[in-house]
This record gives structure tokens, sequence and C-alpha cells, in this order.
């Protein structure tokens, strides 16, 4: 099993999650972040870390959101580690209240 990032995570970008990971599972282009399945050693620790609930264990990700399983598998392969936390993209905190976050 592995956790997913998934489309709330979109134009924001919050990387709270990646500074308690323990392990270089996360990666990032200029938009989001993404998770590396075969480094992710599931201890869930980024679940309650992300402000606008974007991670999901792949066992309890909803059907509508399956398709991000494969999209953080293809784009973590070829996208560098972040490991330490980073400034939310511009517009961030307005993205966040779209999505209900307060």
């Amino acid at each position: 099993m592995t956790f997913v990032v998934t489309e709330n995570c979109h134009k924001c970008r919050f990387t709270d999650c990646v500074a308690v990971c323990p392990v270089d599972c996360f990666h990032a282009d200029d938009e989001m972040l993404y998770i590396d399945p075969e480094e992710c050693i599931d201890c869930g620790a980024c679940v309650p870390e992300c402000p606008v609930e974007a991670i999901f264990d792949e066992a309890q990700l909803p059907e509508n959101l399956r398709s991000w399983l494969a999209i953080n598998k293809e784009k973590s392969a070829h996208l560098p580690v972040i490991n330490d936390t980073e400034e939310p993209l511009p517009g961030a905190a307005e993205r966040k209240k779209e999505l209900g976050f307060g």
C-alpha cells in the first residue's frame, strides 16, 4: 500500500506533509506534489498535515480519485525529491478557501 496525493494539491503545493515524512517519497513539479509508491513506507504522518486534505491512503482512495495512483507513480519517477518545506504557490490561500478549507 501507499499514500496518494490527489487533485486538491494542484495549484496549492503546501509542503507541511514533506516536513513530517521520514523518507524521501515526495516529489514536486511547478504545480503540486506526488508520492513515490516505491519509497512510501505507509506511515500516514503526511495525511493530517495536509491543509487541503489532498492525501489519501490507497485503500481509502475514493473511486473518482483512483487515477491519481498512476499519476503519482509516473510523475514521481521523473521529478526531483522534495524534503524541505517551501512557500506554497502564489494563490494557494485562495485555492484553499475555494476547496472549502478555512
